[in-house]
């Protein structure tokens, strides 16, 4: 799924909400967990999962073409771990 399909789907099943107001809702809440993990917090939703930033440090790697030597200089990633409840569902547990 994406954005826009977020943003129709919502809007289908609220038809008291005007679709520029839905989408408006979507973009600020992955903007506030955007600018969350920007400042190293963590943000979790409750039975979805959490999200956080991981700090991969600086190492050699190859390049896949040429097999030379490159360095990989620190950087940060984002990291997703899965709750339970979006566990559970996806391995048919729960209804």
């Amino acid at each position: 799924m994406i954005r826009s399909e977020l943003i129709q789907k919502i809007s289908e099943e609220n038809p008291h909400l005007f679709q520029r107001d839905v989408e408006r809702i979507v973009n600020t809440v992955f903007e506030e967990v955007i600018s969350a993990m920007a400042r190293g917090d963590r943000v979790e939703l409750r039975g979805f999962g959490a999200f956080s930033v991981k700090q991969r440090e600086a190492r050699t790697g190859r390049n896949p073409r040429t097999g030379d030597s490159v360095s990989v200089e620190e950087k940060h990633v984002p990291f997703f771990k899965t709750g339970k409840l979006l566990r559970d569902r996806l391995n048919g547990l729960t209804e």
